[in-house]
C-alpha cells in the first residue's frame, strides 16, 4: 500500500465486541507512532459516551459509524494517525473509507461471538440481548480488509499486537 505523507493514516479495527480491539489498539499504538509519527487512538465507546449516544438499533449504528469516518477522515487530513477499533461492520461504511480517506487501513479481528460469550469478554452480551452485533444484528464481516487477525483467545494479546505490527509493517513499506 502507498502512503501519501502528507496525510494521516486510518488505522480501522473493526470486529464484533470482545474481540479484542481496543486492546489491541492500545497495544499498537507505541509502535505505530514511533514508526509513523503522531498517532491518536479513539474508539466507538468512548465517543459514544463523551456524546451521550444511547441508541444502538441498526439504523443509529450505521449512521453512528459513518459520523466516525468522517471524524477520522478530518482528522487524518491534519497528517495526524488514527487508531481507531469500533464494531462498525457495515459495507457502507468501509466502502466509504476506502473511497474517501487517502491512507485507510483496514484490520480485522476476526473471534468466534460464541468463544466471546463463553469467556465473559463483553457485559453487552448479558445486560441485553437486543441491538447486538452479531446476536440479532446480523454484521457485515469485512470482504477485503488489509490484514485479518484471528483471536481464539488461546494467545496472549501481546503476541497477537506484536505479530499485527510486524504485519502493518510489511504492508505499508
Amino acid at each position: 500500500m502507498k502512503i501519501n505523507k502528507k496525510k494521516g493514516i486510518l488505522f480501522w479495527i473493526t470486529g464484533l465486541s470482545g474481540s479484542g480491539k481496543t486492546t489491541i489498539a492500545n497495544k499498537i499504538k507505541k509502535d505505530i507512532s514511533k514508526k509513523y509519527g503522531p498517532t491518536i487512538t479513539l474508539n466507538g465507546d468512548d465517543l459514544r459516551n463523551i456524546f451521550n449516544l444511547k441508541k444502538f438499533d441498526r439504523k443509529e449504528r450505521l449512521k453512528l459509524a459513518l459520523s466516525y469516518s468522517k471524524l477520522c477522515k478530518s482528522i487524518s487530513e491534519q497528517k495526524i494517525n488514527i487508531i481507531f477499533p469500533t464494531v462498525s461492520m457495515f459495507n457502507k461504511v468501509r466502502n466509504y473509507n476506502r473511497k474517501n480517506i487517502k491512507n485507510y487501513f483496514e484490520i480485522y479481528i476476526k473471534a468466534n461471538i460464541k468463544k466471546i460469550i463463553r469467556k465473559k469478554k463483553k457485559k453487552i452480551y448479558y445486560n441485553s440481548r437486543i441491538n447486538i452485533v452479531g446476536l440479532d444484528i446480523k454484521p457485515e464481516l469485512p470482504k477485503k480488509p488489509d490484514i485479518t487477525v484471528l483471536n481464539n483467545f488461546d494467545k496472549n494479546l501481546n503476541k497477537l499486537s506484536k505479530n499485527l505490527i510486524a504485519k502493518i509493517n510489511l504492508k505499508l513499506k
